[in-house]
């Protein structure tokens, strides 16, 4: 198929998402975060739509297993700032929802609440990730998405259209984002929002991610580099924390989740005692508002 793709982390044995397709309007991103593990495959710096993407969607369709739910995206941002204009995300969603398919959308951007009226009527659920409340330490780790707090709002108008949100505090970077307080304060604050599900995960560490992150916060490089380059574990092309240190700080979020009555679970880390949901990647909020017997039918 051209661009819709049955995802495959690489066979990492460490993923335990469900079957499921993913599909990019966009190649390369222009929020440009600095622990961004896809800089190191995709090497567009910036928001580039790809060339016919509705013309070979429409081809793919006829090819997908309509059960399957497709996520958009995985790694290229489905609303940059040029979809505001461009519209190809928004086309896209009017081709799959209205045809029953299950649909995925994983952001940081704002911008998915403008596609509330779509999303609220079909089979659609909203993954935003949320790594800190702070805009200070945002304006660094994502110098180019959206601010905490205007994530927020987003959120809270996805929730009042009953549109079904998970939420991915990832990646936790020891000395940025793991204060504890910080952490019990955002998933106090998603829950009261009406947030279902809590995906947590470490800083996977990549060659240039990490120069990335050495630079922007050099004041932690040498304690990083010992954490990850002396102490931690490589696993399936990433260097990870020592196994100790990160599952302390993944049940923070766990345990935090557990007492707002959220499902939570962690992205390729290796603890399943930590997943308390059908699905680690929230694919399971997707509802069916729309029989999905329809999706497949002759476009």
């Amino acid at each position: 198929m051209y661009v819709l793709r049955e995802f495959d982390p690489w066979k990492n044995p460490l993923c335990t998402c469900p079957p499921k397709y993913s599909l990019h309007p966009y190649t390369g991103c222009s929020f440009k975060c600095i622990y961004c593990y896809t800089t190191s495959y995709i090497k567009a710096s910036q928001s580039t739509p790809k060339r016919n993407f509705i013309n070979r969607l429409i081809r793919d369709l006829r090819k997908a297993n309509p059960q399957y739910p497709i996520t958009i995206s995985n790694s290229s941002d489905p609303y940059p700032p040029i979809e505001l204009t461009l519209k190809l995300t928004r086309r896209t969603l009017e081709l799959l929802l209205p045809r029953g398919y299950k649909v995925q959308i994983i952001t940081k951007s704002i911008l998915v609440a403008r596609d509330a009226d779509i999303l609220s009527k079909n089979n659609a659920a909203v993954s935003l990730t949320i790594t800190t409340l702070k805009d200070s330490i945002a304006k660094i780790i994502e110098p180019y998405a959206p601010l905490p707090r205007l994530r927020l709002r987003a959120i809270e108008k996805l929730v009042k259209n009953k549109i079904p949100v998970a939420v991915r505090v990832d990646p936790l970077i020891p000395y940025v984002n793991d204060d504890p307080y910080d952490i019990s304060k955002l998933i106090k604050f998603l829950a009261n929002l009406g947030v279902q599900h809590i995906i947590t995960s470490t800083y996977k560490v990549k060659p240039d991610n990490f120069k990335r992150v050495c630079s922007a916060l050099p004041n932690i490089r040498d304690k990083l580099r010992e954490l990850y380059y002396m102490c931690g574990e490589y696993k399936h092309g990433y260097r990870y924390l020592p196994k100790k240190l990160r599952r302390e700080l993944l049940k923070i979020v766990i345990d935090e989740a557990k007492i707002y009555g959220l499902t939570c679970s962690t992205c390729r880390e290796g603890f399943p005692e930590f997943q308390n949901a059908p699905t680690c990647d929230g694919t399971h909020l997707i509802p069916e508002r729309i029989n999905t017997s329809l999706a497949g039918v002759t476009l």
